[in-house]
């Protein structure tokens, strides 16, 4: 189960740069994760129209830090214009914060995802600490899904032990930042965040593919 980070190179026509890859990925991948940059870039007028017909995942990162009201808009802004799902942090809080985040999602149809820990090392030094709480926080608003790393799949093995199985996990950090595809869902992720293995190569398709296979070869292994 792959998500597709569309994240663009500087220097590149971005709508177009975006088109071709979900053209060319959309029947393959179960969702799209469009981060604050490419948003930027595109505006959510063009992002509307390319992905218009989309049924999948269609996931505004915007890793969402702020207070409820603002968080709130900002979730029912980007919902009028197409995307069901949205990323937030969870170390903002519950009250005044993502429990207000949540009732908006919940109004607009929007799945809401919480980061309850990162890809990247800086992770260790406060979020991971705070792992318990921040899944606490999770299951106080019926989160849709929550974000853990594929590069420490511990942190996911444990996540899942909090969490339960009806909640989803989505891990970043397959192909570049060095984790392998498929390992994330063996130690209990439902999807994999696959970026610039994939967006950044030369046959887009073709790599999607191998990769895809990949996971499917490692799961059905782990998973005897």
């Amino acid at each position: 189960m792959i998500i597709v980070a569309l994240d663009p190179p500087q220097n590149v026509d971005v709508e177009k740069w975006i088109k071709i890859r979900y053209d060319e990925l959309k029947e393959y991948v179960q969702g799209f994760k469009i981060g604050v940059p490419a948003i930027i870039r595109v505006g959510l007028e063009g992002l509307s129209k390319i992905f218009k017909d989309y049924s999948g995942l269609l996931i505004a990162d915007l890793k969402l830090a702020d207070i409820g009201d603002v968080m709130a808009l900002t979730a029912s802004i980007v919902g009028d214009y197409g995307f069901n799902a949205v990323i937030a942090h969870a170390f903002v809080g519950y009250s005044q914060a993502v429990d207000e985040l949540s009732k908006t999602c919940e109004k607009k149809g929007l799945k809401l995802i919480l980061v309850v820990s990162m890809s990247h090392r800086g992770s260790e030094e406060f979020i991971d600490k705070h792992l318990e709480s921040f899944v606490e926080i999770a299951k106080r608003v019926g989160s849709w899904g929550l974000v853990a790393p594929a590069t420490r799949p511990l942190i996911i093995k444990r996540v899942r032990e909090l969490i339960g199985s009806e909640v989803k996990i989505l891990s970043p950090g397959i192909g570049v930042q060095g984790a392998e595809p498929g390992t994330a869902i063996c130690y209990g992720a439902d999807y994999e965040i696959v970026g610039r293995a994939i967006t950044h190569s030369e046959n887009v398709k073709q790599n999607a593919l191998k990769i895809i296979e990949s996971q499917k070869q490692r799961v059905a292994k782990c998973r005897g």
